[in-house]
């Protein structure tokens, strides 16, 4: 395979398939480019079958570019198997497979966010729960938020004691009854019940390790806590878990991203090879130097500098 278009750090991160990797990649470093010519490599120089390969993005949009960019590298027949998806695609898929050891059955149902909002307006109706006092848009996000951080139903901790945590911590559990008699799920639960099979079940937890033996997570910077723990409980067998972003580009907090999972990598898994990518391909010599030093000045960052060639 020809990776003559890829500068050495490029090259590095492809050529580095085995045990966690940490690709730190600034902005226009070419990171798309490294993670299809890596899952390439993977396939035809380590010859890996498609069908043990796992790509994961944020958006379908990113996953189709990625998808498409790979089989511009190989052969489609070789490329067969490969899983190239966001991480609630993902989750669907497993789920439709192994919900029913959580109680559900697999055919189960996805409630559009109109759908939640007027089941959630239902559940605090039967509680008596007045939503002209209690609006439920701001109920369904702190449940929202409790889901993305792992908090079950019941375990909704009421930490300043105000009206609406009061309110939530009641809403939360009606919510999930209903859900369950249902047999339906909101998007939150998607990611959240895969975690928890995974981590409840270590059959189903080794079933999937040893099926997506190499993975790789993009936009690893912006995960939440649930999809954090997801990383963990299917790299961390084997091991062979790469992960790409910039902790200087992490800006979905207030949707849950914790840029932090990003920085402790190296600790969570021994042994991480980090490669930084700081070679960027959009911009001149002189908007990079005002770039770097703006974010120079960021509290919690890995040391990189970009530079160009392009002067």
């Amino acid at each position: 395979m020809n990776l003559d278009k890829l500068n050495s750090k490029q090259r590095e991160a492809v050529l580095h398939t085995e045990g966690p990797l940490l690709i730190l990649a600034g902005a226009g470093s070419g990171k798309t480019g490294v993670i299809t010519h890596r899952i390439a490599y993977l396939l035809t120089e380590k010859k890996i079958p498609g069908n043990r390969i796992l790509a994961v993005s944020f958006t379908n949009k990113a996953a189709d570019e990625m998808r498409q960019r790979v089989q511009d590298l190989v052969p489609r027949a070789q490329s067969a198997g490969l899983t190239v998806c966001t991480f609630h695609s993902l989750a669907v898929r497993i789920l439709r497979e192994d919900i029913h050891h959580l109680g559900f059955r697999n055919n189960f149902t996805i409630l559009d966010a109109n759908e939640q909002l007027g089941l959630l307006k239902q559940c605090m109706k039967e509680i008596k729960i007045d939503d002209r006092k209690f609006k439920a848009e701001w109920v369904l996000a702190n449940i929202s938020r409790a889901k993305n951080a792992l908090i079950e139903a019941g375990e909704f901790k009421i930490e300043h004691g105000n009206d609406y945590e009061i309110m939530t911590s009641a809403a939360y559990v009606k919510y999930d009854e209903s859900l369950r008699a249902l047999n339906a799920l909101d998007f939150d639960d998607l990611m959240r019940l895969v975690v928890k099979m995974l981590s409840g079940n270590d059959a189903i937890r080794d079933k999937y390790r040893e099926r997506y033996r190499y993975i790789m997570i993009d936009e690893y910077q912006d995960t939440n806590h649930c999809q954090y723990r997801f990383a963990h409980l299917l790299g961390g067998g084997h091991q062979n878990l790469c992960v790409v972003g910039d902790d200087d580009q992490s800006i979905y907090g207030w949707r849950g991203g914790e840029v932090g999972n990003i920085l402790r990598f190296a600790k969570d898994f021994r042994n991480t090879k980090t490669i930084t990518l700081e070679q960027n391909y959009r911009s001149t010599e002189r908007i990079l130097a005002a770039a770097n030093a703006v974010i120079s000045h960021n509290r919690d960052r890995t040391p990189k500098r970009l530079w160009s060639s392009l002067g």
